[in-house]
């Protein structure tokens, strides 16, 4: 196994470096694209590069055909990522033009989600909270059970609630505290009374089992000062599923994890629909509650389901109801 490459040493290093360090300051996490010009950059060094003009596009298409990306969103989002390092350092006017002359890959599917409902939500959890302890996972059934309806109930990403820590929990209030997301801002999440009892007494157990919890402790572990990791909640969501019963629809595809926070999404607007609500005033507060830039990247979520046809539908009727009796001059 290589060693970990964490030093940056091709004729892009400093680039590399100020790129990185200025969309940082825009607020933006910019991990996984690090992580990216990172390759990029071992890659350089890797074929001997001895300056920013031997990087030519020869060169960026060889290191891009030397990442296989079965999937065309992922080779677009690594394709991109060097774009826009290429793109600020002519804009810096560090180079004359940019080297990168491939056009992105057509995505001719997109995958569509598995939207839970109420019952099945409920299904997962009461399994969830059947599972059994083991010497490694104590109170392993409420973890879990306690985790999906997180992820359910607030829409939350599998990752934000691996990162909780006890202080980030606020119980008097009603709030959680979900900091450095995915887009590098810190949001407040309030939750109601089922989520509240449901909180209460999963941390109520757990301080009866190792004693009171510190601030600085993760909310979901397992191991002393070490949160689950996401992966493993993900692999547990899918060892799961089968267990649900559930019929995909054609086109849908299997259930992640993530799916639980597009269900939250779908839900959410479908209990505006029933209400009288407008959803379209309304898309805004569920781009904040998500923890999305704009409402665009939420829009990404509202999965179209016969539920929310249905509820459009007859809104639909309804308005146009009085056009057809003459009831509108």
């Amino acid at each position: 196994m290589k060693p970990a490459y964490t030093e940056l040493g091709s004729p892009l290093a400093e680039p590399i470096r100020r790129f990185i360090a200025y969309k940082r300051a825009l607020n933006r996490r910019f991990d996984c694209e690090e992580k990216a010009l990172h390759l990029f950059d071992r890659y350089l060094v890797e074929r001997g590069m001895a300056d920013a003009a031997s990087v030519t596009p020869g060169v960026v298409e060889a290191f891009l055909a030397s990442r296989p990306r079965q999937r065309p969103r992922s080779y677009n989002h690594l394709l991109g990522v060097a774009r826009r390092l290429f793109d600020w350092m002519v804009d810096q006017e560090m180079l004359v033009v940019s080297p990168l002359r491939l056009r992105p890959r057509r995505e001719t599917a997109r995958r569509i989600p598995y939207i839970f409902d109420l019952l099945q939500a409920c299904r997962l959890l009461e399994i969830a909270a059947a599972l059994p302890d083991n010497n490694r996972a104590p109170q392993r059934g409420m973890t879990y059970a306690t985790i999906f309806a997180l992820l359910y109930g607030l829409g939350l990403r599998v990752g934000e609630v691996a990162r909780l820590t006890r202080s980030d929990v606020d119980l008097s209030h009603r709030l959680l505290v979900i900091r450095e997301t995915k887009f590098g801002k810190s949001r407040l999440v309030p939750f109601g009374p089922r989520i509240t009892a449901r909180l209460t007494t999963y941390i109520n157990l757990k301080e009866r089992q190792i004693g009171a919890l510190s601030a600085e402790m993760p909310a979901f572990s397992f191991t002393a000062g070490q949160s689950i990791h996401p992966g493993t909640i993900s692999q547990t969501f899918h060892a799961l599923v089968p267990r649900l019963g559930l019929t995909l629809s054609a086109g849908v595809a299997p259930p992640r994890v993530h799916d639980l926070r597009h269900s939250f999404a779908v839900g959410t607007l479908l209990r505006w629909y029933r209400e009288g609500s407008d959803p379209a005033a309304k898309l805004l507060h569920l781009s904040t509650f998500l923890g999305h830039v704009n409402p665009a990247s939420t829009a990404t979520y509202l999965t179209i389901t016969g539920d929310l046809l249905q509820s459009a539908g007859e809104r639909f009727g309804r308005f146009a109801a009085p056009l057809s009796t003459g009831g509108v001059s």
